[in-house]
């Protein structure tokens, strides 16, 4: 028999190493899968200037999941969570569940919120080096609160620093994205929906709305976690992951 595999699929602006306590709780079980995304770690740091769309990542990991012979199950952060359901929506023959923590599909918020996040209000200036870290700053605060950029350590800024550009060219690409929630509702595999309690409210809405359209999607908040809920409480997202893993 096959052993299933899992593709872990990191948030934007960090690498596929957010994930190896999980890929270690889950290596007996499970083949784990956790590429870098396209302009992070291994994969080597997006060209200064060029254009990029979320879909590109899309397909990259389309490509990774091509010798699969057997659908695979999926888990997301972030930016992550929002390739896992468009992964799902495009190839639905891949997908065996999802895991999503606070996937930013926007698209799915009502007008007035998701004007609060147009792109447009957050251009990139960058200075030297082609970094613009007052908006790197606004990024991490915007999801984590004020002071957020300030707690990271110096690795994790310099990630983000290398990351920038294209980190900049995701926010812009899902803040224009159009997908409608009537096209998540069409994904039919389990799926967990996880939110942080302390979270941003755009997030508790994108999880309420997409669960409440999902026919398999089952919603759960993560008491006192915010948006790196993830990270910040580790063990007890990494179990309801593996958890639900199991049941699937």
């Amino acid at each position: 028999m096959t052993t299933p595999a899992v593709l872990l699929i990191h948030s934007g602006g960090l690498t596929s190493r957010q994930w190896r306590g999980l890929a270690e709780t889950l290596a007996p079980h499970y083949r784990v899968l956790a590429p870098d995304l396209l302009g992070y770690g291994a994969s080597g740091a997006w060209p200064l200037g060029h254009p990029f769309h979320y879909r590109q990542d899309v397909a990259l990991l389309e490509a990774l999941l091509a010798g699969e012979t057997e659908p695979v199950h999926l888990v997301g952060h972030s930016y992550g969570g929002l390739l896992a359901l468009q992964l799902a929506l495009h190839r639905p023959d891949l997908v065996r569940s999802i895991a999503a923590y606070e996937p930013v599909a926007f698209s799915v918020l009502d007008a007035g919120t998701r004007a609060t996040i147009d792109a447009g209000k957050w251009e990139w200036n960058p200075g030297p080096g082609g970094i613009d870290q007052d908006w790197l700053r606004r990024f991490v605060e915007w999801w984590s609160g004020p002071g957020a950029w300030d707690r990271l350590g110096a690795a994790t800024k310099d990630g983000f620093r290398a990351a920038g550009w294209k980190l900049y060219q995701e926010v812009r690409s899902l803040a224009a994205d159009a997908t409608p929630l009537a096209a998540y509702a069409a994904i039919s595999v389990p799926t967990l929906l996880l939110a942080g309690e302390t979270s941003p409210p755009i997030e508790h809405q994108i999880v309420e709305r997409l669960g409440a359209a999902m026919p398999r999607a089952t919603v759960r908040i993560i008491p006192a976690a915010g948006h790196m809920g993830p990270i910040s409480h580790l063990p007890l997202v990494n179990r309801i992951i593996a958890e639900h893993l199991q049941r699937t």
